[in-house]
């Protein structure tokens, strides 16, 4: 059962919540430092990390799964969340730039689904960024956190998540070294831990975020029928064998007129007049 709205709320509305989300905003920016000008979506509960793109993106909308439920997005404003069944997004094809996914992967019912389904909304060479808990990490062993409940990645893990579903991985990081502690580090010791944290101890980072760019790959068609071959006839045992043509008869066919196979074929007729 998903983590619900309400529970994403105080989370976020906590100390350890802003803790998490100005570390995951760190790396975020540095993958994507502005969307102007794009279109941009969100899905699983991304509206904490999607505020700083509404300024100067053409458009910025939030999904929600209904299964998690909804909130009001902007405070002010018309609203711009959509509620919608994840594999069953109700947006036309190749419209957004930028797909953002948080508190998403974790807890998707079918991953494949949601993931072609993300694809088929994106423009072409769009850019997709993906937030999870490090499976590795002390914040995908506590559920004290909506980072704890789920499934959680690797870094591999995801990547080949995402090559399966024709998206290519360009770019990886973790963030978020600070521990899960149910009182809340403050902002200011997150950031101690986090600058310790990646020359220390790197592969331990709470979040992997890791962006990947939408390919137009042709698909292979799979067929569920077996093909069989016909078994090729036995050659009589005495028969002799076809014989391969020799140097020079393979020279002549394959000359064509070049100026090599020529001298070479010239060569060898002199060679013959020579024995006789």
């Amino acid at each position: 059962m998903r983590v619900d709205v309400l529970a994403l709320q105080r989370f976020y509305a906590s100390p350890l919540g802003e803790a998490a989300r100005r570390m995951a905003c760190r790396r975020l920016d540095a993958l994507w430092p502005h969307a102007d000008g794009l279109d941009v979506l969100g899905m699983g509960y991304s509206t904490p990390y999607l505020e700083p793109y509404r300024a100067n993106a053409r458009r910025v909308v939030a999904m929600m799964p209904a299964e998690q439920g909804g909130e009001r997005w902007p405070a002010e404003g018309a609203s711009q969340i959509a509620l919608s069944d994840e594999t069953r997004l109700p947006f036309m094809d190749a419209i957004f730039d930028r797909v953002l996914m948080v508190h998403c992967l974790e807890e998707a019912g079918d991953l494949r689904r949601l993931l072609r389904e993300a694809w088929r909304v994106m423009a072409p060479e769009g850019r997709l960024v993906v937030i999870t808990a490090n499976r590795w990490s002390f914040w995908a062993q506590s559920d004290t956190t909506p980072f704890g409940h789920g499934r959680p990645f690797s870094r591999l893990q995801l990547s080949s998540l995402l090559a399966d579903a024709m998206f290519e991985p360009v770019a990886s990081a973790r963030a978020l070294y600070a521990p899960p502690w149910t009182w809340g580090p403050s902002v200011r010791a997150a950031e101690a831990f986090e600058r310790v944290g990646e020359t220390v101890w790197p592969a331990l980072g709470g979040l992997v975020l890791m962006e990947a760019v939408k390919r137009l790959y042709a698909e292979t068609a799979k067929s569920g029928q077996r093909v069989l071959l016909a078994k090729a006839a036995e050659r009589p045992r005495n028969s002799p064998r076809p014989e391969a043509p020799g140097p020079s008869r393979v020279l002549a066919r394959g000359a064509c007129g070049n100026p090599l196979g020529d001298d070479i074929a010239a060569v060898q007729h002199a060679l013959r007049d020579t024995r006789r």
